[in-house]
């Protein structure tokens, strides 16, 4: 078992939107497996999950905070947790939110098209991160990740590509908990869900290039962190507060 804590990013600004979508996603569970009565509980999925057949644009939104699971969420939350912050450093947090959203809607949009027949519900943010996970791929591709690993009873702390731990993430979501709401059923087209929403993180990531901060400010914040490269983490220092 391995259990990636943190990532080799700095951030530089405070991931408030980030924090709040999680925030966010928590509340909605909570509400979703612990207050709504049992007897509602399909209702409520009925109304808020995505079902391609009958889908609204309520329901694309809406199903982007809703889970299948506990481990449902925390596979999704954890990774945004992780990655989340820089991507919203990289594009300010107006941009990290609108982004966000448009990523979910990619995903929402790309389960429609491949399978409209479909009255199978799909809930969770799974779409939206993965076109958070698919910016962070383009903007740190040598990025790396800290990850505790745990076999039987030794311990080790070590660190792998970012590539590894995102990849362990979309093999991990699809079999976390999603069961709740009979979405095995849906066979191999769950994918695209994913797949959507990370091709619609690398076109809004192009798209967004123009953000006030970039990749580059924040690897020079990584050197000053490390104690290195003082003249490029000062020039990106000056750059972020002050501009070129």
């Amino acid at each position: 078992m391995f259990f990636p804590y943190k990532d080799d990013n700095p951030r530089i600004l405070f991931p408030f939107i980030t924090y709040s979508i999680i925030g966010m996603n928590i509340l909605v569970f909570v509400y979703q497996y612990f207050i709504i009565p049992r007897d509602l509980f399909e209702e409520f999925i009925r109304a808020y999950a995505l079902t391609p057949a009958s889908h609204s644009v309520l329901n694309i939104f809406s199903s982007m905070f809703m889970h299948g699971g506990l481990t449902h969420i925390i596979f999704n939350m954890w990774f945004l947790w992780i990655f989340g912050d820089n991507i919203e450093s990289v594009f300010g947090h107006k941009r990290y939110l609108l982004f966000y959203l448009l990523c979910g809607v990619g995903a929402g949009l790309a389960q429609i098209q491949i399978n409209p027949e479909s009255v199978i519900p799909m809930v969770g943010a799974s779409g939206a991160i993965a076109g958070v996970l698919g910016a962070y791929l383009f903007r740190f591709p040598k990025a790396t990740v800290h990850v505790l690993v745990i076999l039987i009873i030794f311990i080790t702390f070590i660190r792998v590509p970012a590539m590894i731990v995102i990849g362990f993430w979309f093999l991990s979501n699809l079999t976390a908990g999603i069961g709740t709401l009979g979405i095995e059923e849906a066979g191999g087209t769950a994918w695209f869900a994913h797949i959507g929403g990370f091709v619609s993180g690398v076109l809004f990531n192009y798209l967004f290039k123009t953000a006030k901060t970039s990749d580059s400010r924040v690897f020079a914040l990584k050197d000053c962190v490390n104690g290195i490269g003082t003249t490029t983490a000062l020039t990106g220092f000056l750059e972020y507060f002050f501009g070129k």
